[in-house]
């Protein structure tokens, strides 16, 4: 009893700190929750246009498109169908995401009206290594997934980056993160692919 009673007399300060910044930071949170979702909306909009820059419009085809992460976790994407000035579909757009070398990262994805070629990928959030991991958002990389097939992707150690195919010339000293893009959108395209196919919303490529 004496020891719990010194342990509160030498750390009820530490206590109630760590309450006060915790309900500080939850505050905060709540408050600028609006700003943060709207912030990556916009940022996905923008993404998105810049690889689909026929769209002007973009409407929600599918909602909840689930997909398996591994480890029997499973993540959930909305698809939006991007559309043109005449409401012509000129390709699709989502989320993927999945573990990178030092957090989390986020990706926006675009494919064409087929789901047959890939358009590109933009980055929503990344922590990789500056210099390093962080030239994942760079154009000489991304340019790669640039008509590349919606299929499996594979990584290429010493293949040529200017030659469009299944193929990926990894990042020079930052395979990890490499890997991790790759690996990103072989999961999200080839379950989203089978769900889009499943709803009729694409053709099943036979």
């Amino acid at each position: 009893m004496a020891k719990v009673k010194y342990f509160f007399q030498q750390s009820w300060l530490l206590i109630v700190a760590s309450f006060f910044f915790g309900l500080l930071i939850a505050v905060a949170n709540a408050a600028w929750e609006g700003r943060i979702l709207q912030n990556e909306k916009d940022k996905f909009n923008n993404l998105v246009v810049e690889m689909l820059p026929e769209a002007e419009s973009f409407e929600i085809a599918l909602e909840n498109a689930e997909v398996e992460s591994g480890r029997g976790k499973k993540k959930a994407t909305a698809v939006k169908k991007a559309l043109s000035a005449d409401g012509k579909c000129v390709g699709w757009a989502f989320k993927c995401e999945g573990s990178g070398f030092a957090d989390k990262i986020k990706l926006v994805l675009a494919v064409d009206a087929g789901f047959e070629k890939l358009r590109g990928f933009g980055v929503l959030a990344s922590n990789e290594t500056p210099g390093f991991g962080d030239q994942i958002k760079l154009p000489y990389y991304r340019s790669q997934f640039v008509g590349a097939p919606a299929v499996e992707l594979v990584l290429d150690k010493t293949g040529n980056e200017k030659t469009i195919d299944s193929k990926i010339v990894t990042i020079s000293g930052a395979t990890v993160s490499s890997e991790a893009v790759v690996a990103i959108i072989n999961t999200f395209v080839s379950q989203v692919k089978k769900d889009m196919q499943e709803k009729g919303l694409i053709g099943n490529g036979k």
